[in-house]
C-alpha cells in the first residue's frame, strides 16, 4: 500500500480546495475509506467533514474480560491555503492561487494508512477508534463547526491526537511539549472613517492618515509595553489601506489589518484591551468614526499531560528520536477547541532540516515521513489499550 498511499497524497496535493470549500477532497476520502469496510462513515460533520468510526464492540471479548476500552480518536485536517504554488512537478497544484503549504495533504494521507493499519489489525484492537477529516482549520472555524454539530456530538471521544509535520526538526522525529503548544492569535480588522475632499482642499474634509500612522505604532509598541519581556507576545501589522490611487482626492477612508499572538491568554486579553482603547483614543481624538472586527481567533493549544505520555511511550517503543520543546510554538491551529472538551495531546513530526518551511510556495509534503507517522498512531492507539 506505500506506494498506493504516496499516488493518493499527490492527488490531494494536485487538487487543492480552500477552508470550507472542501466538497471534492471530502468526497474522495470517503470513496477511499469505504475500501477499509469501517463500521461507519459520517459525513458533512460541520461542513465538508468526515469520521470513519472502527468499533470493535460487535466482536465478542473473553467472558472475564469487564474492562470498557475507550474511544480514541485523530485528526487531519482537508483544506488547503491562498497560496500560489512554485514548484513545478507533475503533481503540482491545478487550482490557481491555491495549494497544500501546510502538509495537510500529507496528514489526510497518514489517516488514511491508519485506516488500513486498522483494518489489517482490528482483530487485535479494542473499544472504538474514529479518524476524523476536519474541515476548515486554517481559518480557526472548522473545529468549532464540528464540535457544534449534533453529529459529532455522538462519537464522544475518551482520547484525541493530531500530528503536524515540522519543517526543521529531523526527519521522523517526535517533537513533543507538555502544557501549551502552540500560541494564540486573533486577527484584528479596524477601520476608520472620516470625510474625502479634494486634494488641493485637505482641511474641508477629514483624512484619517494621521490617526491610521498613530494606530500602527500604538499597535506594535503594546507588547513591549503592557506584557511581560519573559512572555512571548506580538502584534504584526499585516495590511493597511488609506483611500484609493486617485491623486486629486484627499481620503476619507483607513483600514489597519493587525495580528495579535501570544502564549498565554492573560496577554492577549491585556493586548485586545489596550489595543481597543488605544483605537477608541486615536478616532475620538481625530473625530472620526471607527468599527474594529476580530477574525480567526485561534486559543491554544494545551496538552493534556496523561495524552503526551502516552505519545511520548510510544514513540520510545518505536525507536523514535524524541525532541522537547523548550518553549512553546509561534504557530497556531484549531485543534486547540479540541483539547478545551476532551483529553488529547498535539505533537510534531519531523519532516527534514533543510526543506522549504510551511506555507512557502515551494514547500511540498515529504512522503517518507507517512510512513512513521501511521506507525505512530498505532503505537499511540496499542498504549492506550495497555494501559
Amino acid at each position: 500500500m506505500k506506494s498506493d498511499l504516496i499516488e493518493i497524497r499527490k492527488k490531494l496535493h494536485k487538487n487543492p480546495e480552500l477552508s470550507g470549500k472542501e466538497k471534492n477532497t471530502s468526497e474522495y476520502i470517503v470513496e477511499i475509506l469505504k475500501q477499509f469496510s469501517p463500521d461507519e462513515i459520517i459525513t458533512e460533520i460541520g461542513g465538508f467533514g468526515v469520521a470513519a468510526v472502527f468499533d470493535s464492540s460487535s466482536r465478542k471479548e473473553p467472558e472475564t474480560t469487564t474492562r470498557k476500552y475507550p474511544t480514541i480518536m485523530f485528526r487531519a485536517e482537508l483544506d488547503a491555503l491562498p497560496i500560489s504554488e512554485s514548484n513545478n512537478f507533475s503533481y503540482k497544484s491545478r487550482n490557481t492561487g491555491v495549494s497544500h503549504k501546510c502538509g495537510h495533504d500529507g496528514h489526510m494521507t497518514i489517516l488514511i494508512g491508519l485506516a488500513e493499519k486498522i483494518k489489517l489489525e482490528i482483530s487485535n484492537l479494542k473499544g472504538k477508534i474514529i479518524l476524523l477529516f476536519q474541515p476548515a482549520e486554517e481559518t480557526a472555524e472548522g473545529a468549532k463547526l464540528v464540535l457544534g454539530d449534533p453529529k459529532f456530538r455522538l462519537l464522544k471521544p475518551d482520547y484525541i491526537f493530531a500530528l503536524h509535520n515540522l519543517p526543521g526538526f529531523e526527519k521522523g522525529s517526535i517533537i513533543l511539549r507538555k502544557g501549551i503548544f502552540t500560541s494564540s492569535t486573533k486577527g484584528m480588522i479596524v477601520k476608520l472613517k472620516g470625510e474625502s475632499a479634494h486634494a488641493g482642499q485637505p482641511e474641508t474634509g477629514n483624512n484619517p492618515v494621521l490617526a491610521m500612522i498613530d494606530i500602527i505604532e500604538g499597535l506594535i509598541a503594546i507588547p513591549q509595553k503592557f506584557t511581560s519581556l519573559n512572555n512571548f507576545a506580538l502584534i504584526t501589522i499585516i495590511h493597511a489601506k488609506l483611500g484609493e490611487r486617485a491623486f486629486g482626492t484627499s481620503p476619507g477612508d483607513a483600514q489597519v489589518m493587525a495580528t495579535f499572538r501570544s502564549h498565554k491568554d492573560e496577554d492577549m486579553i491585556i493586548m485586545t484591551q489596550k489595543a481597543i482603547s488605544l483605537i477608541k483614543e486615536k478616532a475620538i481624538t481625530s473625530n472620526l468614526d471607527y468599527q474594529i472586527e476580530w477574525v480567526e481567533y485561534f486559543p491554544t493549544i494545551v496538552n493534556n499531560d496523561e495524552s503526551v505520555d502516552i505519545i511520548e511511550v510510544a514513540a520510545k517503543n518505536l525507536g523514535k528520536k524524541i525532541i522537547y520543546g523548550k518553549h512553546p510554538f509561534a504557530w497556531t491551529e484549531d485543534f486547540s477547541y479540541f483539547t478545551q472538551k476532551f483529553k488529547g495531546a498535539f505533537f510534531g513530526l519531523g519532516s527534514g532540516k533543510n526543506i522549504p518551511q510551511l506555507h512557502n510556495s515551494n514547500y511540498d509534503f515529504p512522503d517518507n515521513i507517512i510512513e512513521g507517522g501511521i506507525n505512530i498512531f498505532i503505537e499511540i492507539i496499542n498504549e492506550v489499550q495497555r494501559r
